[in-house]
């Protein structure tokens, strides 16, 4: 209640929010002034520099509350406070952009998204954690022999496109996912959008653009980047996730041969070998530390949550963006000087190919990047790497499987160990959970329940005749030799393809 030591900052003020020991205080030119007790929020030294202007709603909640979350004018989000109970919110930073609103209980927060999504974070017990629900929130897109295109899932992220439905009902010959909304190439070189308007769903700001030429499409989380046949490219979706290019346009009007995106980030290849970056400078968007490796040679880039790693053409690796989350592989940089074939990511880890067929990892331990407990069984063999949002998985050569990485996640396949230890052919994955298809058309699945690791409820369907998997973040969808799809996940959300089973009999050819 004493708030002497700040009151010459008391002027101006337009909204006060309070919990049981401290207070926050928004004054008319944005910016926070906290006082009372530290460890509830009263102390916000450790991010003052982020409240000095632009703020324009804080949420403090429930009389017991330990922290605050202030809303910005650009839609992040600034948290302090006790950490344990919604003060540190770094586990989710990347995904708290475009925020319209934050709601909070004793100890834990949900923010809304402008594209309706929702961020949580804060004690588990208190719904800090929401992952039991997240896999409603998901959707598929299928492209059928005949051109035309089956959606299912949340309808807001892409699971409804009847708004464009007269547009997929022939000619569509690829189609790219983001998070929340789907982008179609059809045969005449058109695109067809639909989903979250403002993250993708609507590309009407570049239509005329659109209407042929496309050749290739690639998205972030929230925005996608078109690259044109005359190596031109066009983006459009959110701005903060790389859906405005306008800062590098004039590099981007030929030449492109490939783009790749992070969580938030696009890299695109030219054709001479060099590299061009845009979006969030600390996530990848920013290469300049690196560029002069950039200027010529490189021929693969692999992004992960928030960061890049660039083959170069004499097998060598270059690295940028977060640096704990793989943007730095000095610990690895001498087996990182030749020999690359192959790189995969998961969010916040990065595992290389050798041609000699070992794998080399790094970034975050926990997410993938410290292989060293099944490290002699990745010195040869190896022929391909799949990731999930935290562990990895390395088929050899003689069809079994290796996994490392968040347990939870996938990284531990004890559970179906026996039928890892040959004829697997394939492996896909979800946000936590691995779907492997072996030699005879099977598929094998582990990982979190609720993210597709349990196929037991469709596990009939899963005997034979099974030749590709698509996982998006949550859910598994699998064609079959017949044309078939069978869809998992053991929370439903686009799992569950019951509305649009009759379609999905016969005839498709991709899912996405």
């Amino acid at each position: 209640g004493d708030s002497s030591a700040v009151a010459p900052l008391l002027m101006g003020v337009v909204q006060v929010c309070g919990n049981e020991e401290a207070f926050a205080a928004i004054k008319a030119n944005g910016s926070v002034v906290t006082w009372g007790s530290a460890i509830f929020g009263g102390d916000s030294s450790a991010v003052a520099p982020l409240l000095t202007e632009g703020v324009v709603h804080i949420c403090g909640s429930q009389d017991a509350f330990e922290a605050f979350a202030a809303i910005k004018a650009n839609g992040s989000v600034v948290t302090w406070g006790s950490a344990n109970t919604g003060g540190d919110s770094s586990a989710v930073a990347p995904l708290l952009m475009g925020v319209v609103q934050v709601c909070g209980n004793e100890e834990a927060f949900a923010a809304i998204k402008a594209n309706g999504s929702v961020v949580t974070w804060g004690s588990a017990i208190f719904g800090g954690d929401s992952s039991a629900v997240a896999p409603l929130l998901t959707a598929f897109a299928a492209i059928k022999a005949n051109g035309s295109v089956v959606t299912w899932g949340w309808a807001a992220y892409g699971g409804d496109s009847s708004a464009v439905a007269p547009l997929l009902t022939e000619g569509v010959v690829h189609i790219c996912g983001n998070h929340v909304a789907f982008a179609a190439i059809k045969a005449n070189g058109s695109v067809v959008t639909w989903g979250g308007a403002a993250y993708g769903g609507n590309s009407s700001a570049v239509a005329p653009l659109l209407t042929e030429g496309v050749v290739h499409i690639c998205g972030t989380q929230e925005a996608f980047a078109a690259i044109k046949a005359n190596g031109s490219v066009v983006t459009w979706g959110g701005a903060a996730y790389s859906g405005d290019s306008s800062a590098v346009a004039p590099l981007l009007t030929e030449g492109v041969v490939q783009v790749c995106g992070t969580s938030g980030v696009f890299a695109a290849i030219k054709a001479n070998g060099s590299v061009v970056t845009w979006g969030a400078a600390d996530t990848g968007g920013d290469s300049s530390a690196v560029v002069p490796l950039l200027t010529e040679g490189v021929v693969h880039i692999c992004g992960n949550g928030g960061a890049f790693a660039a083959i170069k053409a004499n097998g060598s690796v270059v690295t940028w963006g977060g640096a704990g989350g793989g943007g730095d592989s000095s610990a690895v940089a001498p087996l990182l000087t030749e020999g690359v074939v192959h790189i995969c990511g998961t969010d916040y880890a990065f595992a290389a190919i050798k041609a000699n067929g070992s794998v080399v990892t790094w970034g975050l331990a926990d997410r993938g990047g410290d292989s060293s407990a099944v490290a002699p069984l990745l010195t040869e063999g190896v022929v391909h790497v799949c990731g999930t949002g935290s562990a990895f998985e390395a088929i050899k050569e003689n069809g079994s499987v290796v996994t490392w990485g968040g347990a939870a996640y996938g990284g531990d396949s004890s559970a179906v160990a026996p039928l890892l230890t040959e004829g697997v052919v394939h492996i896909c994955g979800t946000q936590e959970a691995f779907s492997a298809i072996k030699a005879n058309g099977s598929v094998v699945t582990w990982g979190t329940a609720a993210y597709g690791g349990n196929s037991s409820k469709v596990a009939p369907l899963l005997t034979e005749g099974v030749v590709h998997v698509c996982g998006n973040q949550c859910a598994f969808a699998a064609i079959k030799a017949n044309g078939s799809v069978v869809t998992w996940s053991d929370a439903g959300g686009s799992g569950d393809s019951s509305e649009v089973a009759s379609l999905l009999t016969e005839g498709v050819v991709q899912v996405c």
